[in-house]
């Protein structure tokens, strides 16, 4: 199969890359803005056309959160316009599309896991933007999966592991929020999923994925150092209410994944146990 994979210098693209060696039967596109700018319209039709791409993975998107309210025109952009357009040229080209999305689609205030079934309430621009360009794709493209992660982070580009390592070694002592619980995702284990379902075929409609088990930010960060080996620093627990932010953040974003498990035989691993696959490999 001939894949564009958007993205592809972000967390998830370039697990994407790293994965793609175990899948040599596919054709690949890996992408970033220099090669191919999801927001212009002209080149991705151009592009999909020229290369005659039969599925694309779409891992762009605007992530800064708290940017997000500032910049709204942009994430609205990048997150719903772009994906739009992907949906679009994907569907006229008769190719299939997977759409990476966000817990953010919920506002966080359930007490048990959101399944797929959960009516969506963001309470950020950034989860109206993606719960937006979900709309999109599924609207515009008939051979479309929807995946919503949370808490990624890889052993590449910047994310919450690799700062907590770093602050960990420089600092005496931290604080970390505890009141928000969900679950950290390994982004290597969302790209192998992403590899099983383009393996086993597209069976349209939204997913939820994530690491199992259940934790807090503090209780994340403690995990991280004790598997770096970080004695040093003493790890403070914050409410969120000390750690002020321009947008709000899920209290609760715990996903249910057993749909994902179910259609397509996935099985997922502890969030501990990749936690310490990740840090080895860091």
């Amino acid at each position: 199969m001939r894949i564009l994979v958007t993205g592809a210098n972000g967390q998830l693209g370039n697990e994407m890359q790293v994965l793609a060696k175990e899948n040599p039967q596919h054709t690949y596109y890996f992408t970033d803005v220099q090669e191919l700018d999801i927001c212009d319209e002209q080149a991705v039709w151009a592009y999909i056309a020229e290369k005659r791409i039969e599925l694309i993975v779409n891992c762009a998107a605007y992530t800064a959160v708290d940017k997000a309210e500032e910049n709204a025109e942009l994430a609205y952009k990048l997150n719903c316009e772009a994906a739009k357009t992907l949906a679009t040229v994907a569907q006229f080209n008769g190719a299939a599309m997977i759409q990476v999305s966000t817990d953010y689609v919920f506002d966080g205030t359930a007490h048990t896991p959101y399944t797929e079934d959960c009516d969506p309430c963001p309470d950020s621009v950034y989860g109206t933007t993606k719960l937006e360009g979900e709309y999109d794709v599924m609207n515009h493209c008939e051979k479309a999966v929807v995946i919503r992660t949370a808490w990624l982070y890889s052993t590449f580009g910047n994310n919450f592991v690799k700062t907590m390592i770093r602050l960990g070694k420089e600092r005496d002592s931290l604080g970390v929020v505890f009141d928000q619980i969900g679950t950290p995702t390994y982004a290597n284990d969302l790209a192998q999923a992403i590899y099983t379902i383009i393996n086993k075929g597209i069976v349209r409609g939204v997913y939820h994925f994530s690491n199992e088990g259940v934790c807090s930010w503090y209780d994340f960060t403690i995990a991280i150092h004790r598997l770096a080996g970080i004695t040093s620093c003493k790890v403070t627990p914050l409410h969120t209410a000390e750690y002020p932010a321009k947008a709000n953040r899920p209290a609760y974003s715990v996903l249910d994944k057993t749909k994902i498990k179910t259609t397509f035989g996935i099985e997922i691993p502890h969030w501990e146990e990749s936690l310490k696959r990740c840090i080895d490999t860091l």
